[in-house]
């Protein structure tokens, strides 16, 4: 039990800037179990997200409401995952062999084609979220988070880790059945949460979406890099949630 809370401690460690107690000892067993937990953070920021959008509409229209709360969600993880999306595109999108692309993604500074992909990724989250009912939202936010980072466990768990090296390194050591099956309970608990509170279409719709953007992002990294890396697990995060929502819109 205690490693158990270690790694869930770990992985908000991870994802997020939220400050854990400092009690426990890092280990890299520890840090490859800590991905069972990453649906469970991303659930955290979705709801975090969903209590500033409830909060800021009372004074605010929803566009100026959504940006807030978008703008809360970078907060409070760093935009690790946009990082991410921003260095795959750059990387990708520059590098005409594998060895190039792995190169550029790890330059810090921002390219024209990651610059390209984060304001399209924001624009449509924005516009989006916008669209959906208010109500609907509330419960996207926390829905799309937690379930496009089980999209991220599912990369982890189903591809290759490709650097020698790297912040993900000690995950793609190997998922565990275990730390499998804790983060697919986490994501079922999320849809049941979802049909007991909603109808259950918008959320075929919006799981539908989420599957496309998952492939989709694979499909356009793998092709050339034949695995992934800790940049391209963000990117496969971005991709999921902004298809879930747009399932959602689709729905309507």
């Amino acid at each position: 039990m205690k490693n158990q809370i270690a790694s869930f401690l770990l992985a908000i460690q991870f994802l997020t800037r939220l400050p854990v107690p400092g009690w426990f000892t890092y280990s890299e067993a520890r840090m490859s179990a800590s991905a069972a937990y990453y649906p469970l953070v991303g659930v955290m920021v979705g709801a975090l997200c969903s209590a500033v959008f409830w909060s800021v509409s009372l004074l605010f229209p929803p566009l100026v409401s959504v940006i807030i709360a978008i703008a809360a969600g970078l907060l409070v993880t760093g935009a690790f995952h946009e990082d991410g999306l921003a260095d795959t595109f750059d990387g990708i999108g520059g590098g005409h062999t594998c060895d190039a692309a792995l190169e550029i993604m790890r330059d810090s500074r921002l390219g024209t084609y990651g610059t390209a992909a984060l304001v399209a990724a924001l624009a449509l989250k924005t516009a989006t979220l916008t669209a959906l009912p208010a109500h609907m939202l509330l419960f996207a936010f926390p829905a799309a988070h937690g379930l496009s980072r089980l999209s991220s466990v599912i990369t982890l768990a189903t591809s290759r880790y490709v650097r020698a090296e790297g912040t993900g390194k000690p995950v793609a050591k190997g998922l565990s059945l275990p730390s499998l099956l804790i983060a697919s309970v986490t994501g079922a608990a999320i849809c049941l949460a979802w049909i007991y509170l909603l109808p259950e279409a918008p959320l075929l719709f919006g799981l539908i979406g989420l599957a496309i953007g998952h492939v989709a992002m694979r499909a356009f990294f793998e092709f050339k890099l034949k695995g992934y890396t800790g940049d391209t697990l963000g990117a496969v995060q971005q991709a999921s949630e902004i298809g879930f929502y747009l399932g959602l819109l689709a729905w309507l």
